[in-house]
């Protein structure tokens, strides 16, 4: 099919990174859909209550877990009015990657106890996401998750919240899901399918790693909300698990976060503002390669770069395939203490990248385009972890053929009718 008549898929879809970020006056957000939203905890207490009163409850979430105000789930579990009529137990906590404060960015977090209520903290991150033990379910009688999602595939969140399910299934809990909105927007979706050799949606098992970050084969930019994907997988691997999803109120699919009036708490330590959020599930594939993305700085995912890139080459190279939505810039960084170990203390050449139209942006555009200049570029210095790359990026032939020399514009533009096709299957899920 002729470039440009796929092409518009992607506006049809809208309706069913030396990388530095700056939000540029182009992409003014004024005149944007607003929503002054109420996320899942809001609604629960408001109108939900009957899923937990009079219940003890495990509660898996992070800091991030907040109502509109910023008051956190834990405090308006244990003390609001409206949960201490109903009898509500808050009696055990649990924590996803990067610990209950959202602060750590290694492997190994251990469990502890959590100084403001004195209640234990399961965390469910040791060398990669596990499910929580069968036997801290004992003493609940439902398990509730308020996490963030942010769009992407490669979440280790959403893993999380599917081995939560599982569990709570073998248990026969009831799990709730306070859902949140999907800060890139509900009507985005774009990106290679991750190829179904390269997944798994299992528990972690000895001899078997889980990939709580590579769990089944949907597009890399996914375009639902934790809620639709608990919905979804649910049913699609057969979880069997006594689900209960409390909508986020006032949210509908085209609203970006920063319009729906909710405070912003990084998701992790290494997404610190909403212009990383925007630009991670193209930049996230660079994780699988010996650039930095900017970790061990404030901007990590708005830069991207390594001590022998020139970016001015490589930005001389990208105009071949413009991008839309972004501009590039050259930027000098030093990471100090990278989470990824990535050039600590040494000068980095990087690109910084400008978002100046985000519903122009098309992060799979993004990645193809980076990879195929700084390859060209490069071929030498430029290396990459193949498999990992492609269960980020999604599309091992993607890859391949990007590497060989293909235009990275018609390899995505192939990508548009799997993710099309994706959006219709999964429609049936769809909250908002």
């Amino acid at each position: 099919m002729p470039r440009p008549l796929v092409r518009p898929l992607f506006v049809l879809l809208l309706f069913t990174a030396g990388c530095s970020v700056v939000y540029h006056k182009l992409d003014d957000p004024t005149g944007l859909p607003e929503a002054n939203v109420r996320p899942g905890i809001s609604v629960l207490l408001s109108d939900s209550i009957a899923l937990v009163a009079g219940k003890r409850v495990g509660l898996l979430t992070n800091a991030s877990g907040v109502d509109e105000h910023g008051r956190s789930d834990v405090k308006l579990l244990m003390t609001d009015k409206r949960a201490t009529r109903s009898n509500v137990h808050l009696v055990e906590l649990f924590s996803p990657e990067h610990g209950f404060a959202t602060t750590l960015d290694r492997t190994g977090i251990a469990s502890g106890i959590d100084s403001a209520t004195g209640l234990v903290v399961i965390s469910l991150y040791t060398n990669q996401t596990i499910p929580p033990p069968d036997t801290t379910l004992r003493a609940i009688d439902v398990f509730v998750v308020d996490l963030p999602d942010v769009g992407s595939r490669t979440w280790t969140y959403d893993g999380a919240v599917v081995y939560a399910m599982r569990a709570a299934a073998r248990a026969h809990k009831p799990i709730v899901v306070l859902d949140r909105p999907n800060p890139i927007t509900g009507s985005l979706v774009e990106g290679p399918m991750l190829d179904s050799a390269l997944s798994n949606a299992d528990d972690p098992a000895p001899g078997k790693p889980g990939l709580a970050w590579a769990l089944y084969p949907i597009p890399l930019r996914h375009g639902m909300t934790m809620g639709e994907l608990a919905r979804f997988y649910n049913a699609e691997l057969k979880i069997g698990a006594d689900l209960h999803v409390v909508p986020a109120a006032r949210w509908s699919r085209e609203v970006w976060f920063d319009r729906t009036g909710l405070p912003f708490v990084a998701p992790s330590p290494s997404l610190q503002s909403f212009p990383a959020i925007m630009l991670y599930p193209g930049l996230v594939p660079f994780e699988a390669t010996n650039l930095s993305v900017g970790r061990g700085t404030s901007e990590a995912f708005r830069r991207i770069g390594a001590p022998w890139m020139d970016p001015k080459r490589v930005i001389e190279l990208l105009k071949d395939s413009p991008i839309r939505g972004v501009r590039f810039s050259p930027v000098d960084y030093t990471p100090v203490s990278p989470g990824d170990n990535k050039y600590a203390g040494q000068l980095v050449h990087g690109i910084r990248i400008e978002v100046t139209e985000r519903s122009q942006l098309q992060t799979s555009r993004l990645a193809a385009g980076l990879l195929a200049a700084i390859h060209k570029a490069y071929p030498t210095d430029f290396r990459i972890d193949s498999t990992r790359f492609d269960r980020l990026f999604g599309s091992p032939s993607a890859r391949r053929a990007i590497l060989s020399g293909a235009d990275p514009d018609a390899v995505i533009d192939s990508t548009y009718g799997p993710a099309y096709a994706f959006r219709q299957r999964v429609s049936k899920y769809l909250i908002y």
